[in-house]
């Protein structure tokens, strides 16, 4: 990931074509050290391809991720003071308004995701 982020750091600085000199004194330059294989394999892979392009991918890609969450509120522990049947009750009425609102919110995107 490190060696992703220093490419990244060089062509949005200007280096349109980083070497793997360039990637490894951004590197350098933070402290991290720099594994050769890796640099070469990023090196070959993104030879010759536009950055913008392979990000685009990237998150076509990742839009087909499921990524959990919701479940937050169920776990929460209950405010100081609160007595023992006070717990479950609010979890339950907290669970409800979260279905309501990811119904909603289903469908107030029409269709469309956030990167269309």
């Amino acid at each position: 990931m490190k060696v992703i982020a220093a490419y990244l750091l060089a062509v949005f600085g200007g280096n349109t074509c980083p070497t793997a000199e360039d990637l490894k004194a951004i590197l350098g330059s933070v402290g991290a050290d720099a594994e050769d294989d890796k640099i070469q394999l990023l090196l070959t892979e993104v030879k010759g391809k536009d950055i913008t392009e392979l990000i685009a991918c990237g998150r076509e890609k990742l839009a087909s991720v499921p990524s959990g969450g919701g479940g937050a509120a169920a776990y929460s522990a209950p405010a100081g003071g609160a007595g023992g049947g006070a717990a479950p009750a609010a979890a339950a009425e907290t669970k409800k308004e979260e279905k309501v609102e990811e119904k909603e919110e289903s469908d107030d995107d029409m269709g469309f995701s956030l990167f269309d």
